[in-house]
């Protein structure tokens, strides 16, 4: 299965309950087609080996079947909780600009696109930089403006 026709099968749920497993999960949803994947992504930082991150992603193996799930479990009660279901977004990649773990001017390209890194970006901007106001004014024995 190609990755855009296994993103287009894949559902989004949000708002669970910490009591909700991959089994809970998997028969709340069984319902609108067959499961190839159920997932729960654990917080980064694990506190309990038990606990989510509040949302999970359903694969299933036709996309017809994730848009019923999407039409019949958005908006519905799960463990006391309304719980959003949607269509899975694609999985970022590496090179991704916005919202990406990589800071933009470590991004490739970046430094081509605004002309930074080289000596001469650097002497270009020394000859750009405005005058200090404040120079000069060292002479002055008294604040204020100078008597015509």
């Amino acid at each position: 299965m190609s990755d855009q026709s296994r993103a287009k099968a894949t559902v989004f749920i949000g708002g669970l309950d910490t009591q909700v497993t991959s089994q809970t999960l998997h028969d709340a949803f069984l319902p609108f087609g067959e499961i190839v994947d159920v997932s729960l992504p654990k917080p980064e930082l694990q506190s309990s080996a038990d606990t989510h991150r509040g949302f999970g992603y359903v694969e299933f193996s036709l996309p017809e079947d994730a848009r019923e799930a999407i039409d019949n479990m958005d908006q519905s009660e799960l463990y006391g909780r309304v719980i959003k279901v949607n269509q899975a977004k694609p999985q970022k990649s590496a090179d991704e600009k916005l919202g990406s773990r990589t800071a933009v001017w470590e991004q490739e390209g970046y430094a081509t696109k605004y002309n930074v890194g080289g000596d001469e970006a650097m002497d270009d901007a020394d000859d750009n930089k405005p005058e200090d106001p404040m120079q000069g004014l060292e002479g002055l024995a008294e604040a204020g403006p100078r008597p015509l």
